[in-house]
């Protein structure tokens, strides 16, 4: 049997009644659309970060396009980030019509090198984007410093790092907004797709939800452009409700898995993850790095062992987005680090077994490779 990179199948054995008596309610309440349970999580998930405001949205994407619209980041600004994330954090940036601005990321944790976002600002820099990535923050006390200083609005891009801390302090509550995703994938993941974008300013708040609801302050009238129709749906609320009170939970049981291959693992050739001072990880992915990696993922593969690559080609490597003028060896460690890492399995249900059979299966590849 096939041992998948992610799944969710055990997890709904597990809570499946819960979450189907969760969506028959939201059938028989007669209410479909911004009802009591898309109000009931946007309290919830905000009062989780102790963040004042929480407006929800369809995917994670358009949490960060209406994070930068809401903030007033539009054509002819520049916006700070990295190209080790994925597509759609660039995608966002471009969809207002601003340009990214990539600078590298660190060699040990692949996240956003705070001490290289002075340096890319020039006069037309509107915002800076960190990505939490991985389930680990970036620093945000640096960035922010910067931020500060030179008058630029932060956007935290936290698609892969609820839950996660840095200095105590939650991903998420740090910036003048930040966007989260609820791919199922995520940490805390619905059962399709779902957005939010958290913020401490009222103002901020009550434009993100004019602009998800086609820009209108009261039904039918629309006060600004562009509108987007970007709202949670309610059966998608309704469950992330009942799994935001497990978060935590999701968190241990992912921590658990990382302890066990980095036991199984700690003296074979990988470089296995490295957790930043101050950082608590939540190990959305569990991303290893060897100079042999197809090598090692083609053999996985005939083992019946899914992996994956987080991510194989750098933003700004990619043909869409040659228009910027980045070239080969313009970000080297970006570049170096997605030519060796890859994701093993990962996700709090996973069973042991399962698991120790990627770490077995990895020490045998591994020791035919000399490493």
């Amino acid at each position: 049997m096939t041992i998948r990179v992610w799944g969710y199948l055990e997890e709904y054995e597990q809570d499946r009644e819960e979450i189907l008596a969760a969506v028959d309610a939201v059938f028989r309440s007669g209410q479909l659309v911004l009802g009591p349970n898309v109000e009931g999580f946007e309290q919830e998930f905000a009062a989780y970060h102790a963040v004042r405001r929480c407006v929800s949205v369809d995917n994670g994407t358009n949490a960060i396009v209406l994070a930068l619209r809401a903030l007033g980041v539009g054509p002819g600004d520049e916006v700070v980030t990295v190209a080790n994330t994925a597509a759609p954090t660039v995608v966002a940036i471009d969809a207002v019509g601003a340009t990214p601005v990539f600078v590298d990321v660190d060699d040990r944790h692949y996240l956003m090198d705070a001490t290289r976002v002075e340096e890319a600002v020039t006069e037309r820099t509107r915002c800076v984007v960190p990505v939490h990535l991985y389930g680990q923050c970036v620093d945000m006390s640096a960035v922010m410093d910067v931020a500060r200083r030179r008058g630029l609005v932060v956007v935290e891009d936290v698609a892969q790092a609820h839950g996660a801390r840095r200095d105590g302090v939650v991903a998420g509550s740090s910036g003048d907004a930040a966007a989260f995703s609820f791919y199922p994938t995520k940490v805390l993941g619905a059962y399709g797709d779902g957005g939010a974008v958290l913020t401490d300013s009222d103002d901020t708040a009550a434009r993100l939800s004019r602009l998800r609801y086609y820009g209108m302050e009261d039904r039918y009238y629309v006060t600004e452009t562009p509108g987007h129709n970007s709202r949670l749906d309610e059966v998608q609320a309704a469950i992330l409700r009942l799994k935001l009170g497990r978060l935590d939970d999701y968190v241990r049981a992912r921590r658990q898995v990382a302890e066990r291959y980095a036991a199984g693992l700690a003296d074979t050739g990988l470089v296995l993850p490295a957790t930043a001072p101050g950082n608590e990880h939540v190990y959305y992915l569990y991303v290893v790095r060897h100079p042999e990696r197809d090598a090692i993922m083609a053999q996985l593969a005939e083992r019946g062992i899914s992996l994956n690559i987080s991510y194989p080609w750098p933003i700004h490597t990619m043909t869409g987005f040659a228009h910027l003028g980045y070239g080969e060896g313009s970000l080297p460690v970006t570049e170096r680090v997605a030519h060796e890492i890859f994701s093993l399995p990962m996700y709090p249900s996973l069973a042991v077994d399962d698991q120790q059979r990627v770490i077995d299966a990895l020490r045998e590849v591994l020791a035919g490779l000399g490493g």
